[in-house]
């Protein structure tokens, strides 16, 4: 029996207004308004991802991978199309995303997990674990501005593993932390990703990690879809291209 689809995405486009360079001087003797320049990050993506599936997203860098990642987590909204979860939970394992730098990692944790949909009860039940995990100590009770990259990073996994989504996507963050770190959050992603019912979208530079990890593969390009299909041929050509 074929499965259903756990991501739908149709037509997809993502624009960023930046700012052109000005001077202020100019700028008040003229009195208008600072021109913008459109960047369009994503344009007219479609594509769809089996419940159980992990995708791994590759592209050079500026080709609207982490763009789409954030879509699809909800942090982004589209300009046109359409983003369909199918009432699937969904969580984004992101370096610098959703952490409140006052708070302390504890007070972090029980955020993040709110923000996740998860209730306050479901949060509490699993703190203790996510915290033994981050292996943290007494960092655990301080503000999250005092943590080193390292810090942030071991929270930022420990959370979104432990408090398990139907759907995860990971932004480049297989490779966290000390090499101790680093074998235990990878062995912990081969775990969750065993699960045949959750569905994973993974960016990551590494082929070996893609290779080894995703059932299929999408390249992205300048904000376009270049393919997508069986892992080994999509990264191959891939490779190609960028050699």
């Amino acid at each position: 029996m074929e499965r259903e689809n756990a991501i739908d995405v149709k037509d997809l486009h993502i624009s960023y207004k930046c700012l052109k360079s000005f001077s202020i001087k100019r700028s008040l003797l003229q009195l208008k308004k600072t021109d913008t320049e459109v960047f369009e990050a994503v344009k007219g993506v479609s594509f769809s991802v089996k419940k159980g599936e992990i995708l791994g997203i590759v592209g050079k860098n500026g080709s609207g991978k982490s763009t789409m990642l954030k879509a699809i987590a909800g942090i982004f909204s589209p300009d046109e199309g359409s983003i369909d979860l199918h009432g699937n939970s969904v969580s984004l394992l992101s370096i610098g995303v959703g952490f409140q730098k006052k708070l302390t990692g504890r007070e972090n944790i029980l955020l993040s997990g709110l923000l996740l949909g998860f209730s306050e009860e479901q949060v509490r039940a699993k703190m203790d674990e996510i915290i033994n995990f981050a292996g943290l100590g007494k960092f655990i009770d301080m503000p999250v501005k005092t943590y080193s990259s390292g810090m942030y990073s071991k929270l930022a996994f420990s959370i979104t593993a432990i408090l398990e989504a139907d759907i995860m996507l990971i932004d480049e963050v297989l490779s966290v932390g000390d090499a101790k770190f680093k074998k235990k959050s990878y062995n912990k992603m081969k775990e969750l990703i065993s699960n045949e019912d959750r569905t994973v979208v993974i960016v990551s530079h590494s082929s070996q990690q893609l290779q080894e990890l995703c059932t299929s593969i999408l390249w992205l390009h300048e904000g376009e879809l270049r393919m997508q299909g069986e892992t080994k041929k999509v990264l191959e050509a891939y490779e190609e291209f960028m050699s």
